[in-house]
């Protein structure tokens, strides 16, 4: 206030009054998907609308008729993915704490002899995987289960090695240097930043174990390799093109479904 009893703006409000509104919450980063991802879905439903529209106006016998009935291919899709599924689940369960054990101080150095083994398994042919755990098993579900969790062993546990060693050790310093826990240092700073190579080795057998499991119909283990092995013992070329072709599909979609949840749980910023 003046001698003369105006009143006079300060400098500071006037500042205030005139500077825009600050948010108070920090701006979120929104993740944006590439548009290259959408392609993959759009053609797999191009050729499975083709399918059906070819199914329901092509000429069939009666054991195509009966073999490409809607009912008996959503029969064998089911029993396909309980197949892929189940050793999905075995696998990560498995191959994951294992991959990290084995870049742990203690296990780093038998880290090449697990992986030599897990090895084998992929490195033997499939069917004489399956063949032989059937003769010393039995056949049937879990015995086409325990082949395939062989055979799509090694990615995880490979991917799982290769992400936590390729982590920046200054990082894993840093994290010890404040005071963090080795079990903290392992859930907040290694593994998020490994998790894009393991994702992309989890991807790799989820679509190993979709193509693999159609030789499960050789020990009676059911899926979809029952079309293709009708096709090849009846010579029934529609049978065979029809389960080729569902299985690609099938591939493919897990295939998309793997690349989304890498973009979606990839860390912020990699």
């Amino acid at each position: 206030m003046t001698v003369d009893g105006s009143v006079t703006e300060r400098p500071n409000e006037a500042v205030v009054a005139d500077a825009p509104e600050m948010d108070q919450e920090p701006r979120r980063i929104k993740r944006k998907l590439p548009k290259s991802l959408f392609i993959q879905p759009v053609l797999i439903l191009l050729a499975l609308a083709g399918f059906l529209i070819w199914r329901a106006n092509a000429t069939l016998t009666t054991v195509q008729e009966r073999t490409l009935g809607y009912s008996s291919i959503k029969a064998e899709t089911i029993e396909h993915l309980k197949l892929t599924f189940a050793a999905a689940v075995i696998v990560l369960a498995i191959a994951i704490p294992l991959g990290i054990a084995l870049t742990r101080k203690k296990l780093r150095r038998v880290a090449t002899p697990v992986t030599f083994v897990a090895n084998i398994g992929q490195a033997a042919p499939a069917i004489g995987l399956f063949v032989l755990l059937a003769i010393a098993l039995q056949v049937g579900f879990w015995t086409s289960v325990l082949a395939l969790c062989a055979y799509a062993m090694l990615p995880v546990l490979a991917n799982t090695i290769v992400g936590l060693r390729g982590v920046d050790q200054r990082l894993v310093e840093a994290g010890r240097g404040q005071g963090m826990s080795a079990m903290a240092v392992l859930f907040r700073v290694e593994l998020p930043l490994a998790v894009p190579v393991m994702l992309t080795g989890v991807r790799t057998a989820l679509v190993l174990l979709v193509g693999t499991a159609t030789l499960a119909t050789f020990i009676d283990g059911g899926g979809l390799g029952v079309l293709i092995t009708t096709g090849i013992n009846l010579f029934q070329p529609k049978l065979l093109v029809s389960g080729a072709l569902i299985v690609g599909l099938l591939a493919l979609t897990v295939d998309w479904l793997g690349r989304l949840f890498e973009e979606l749980f990839r860390p912020k910023g990699l």
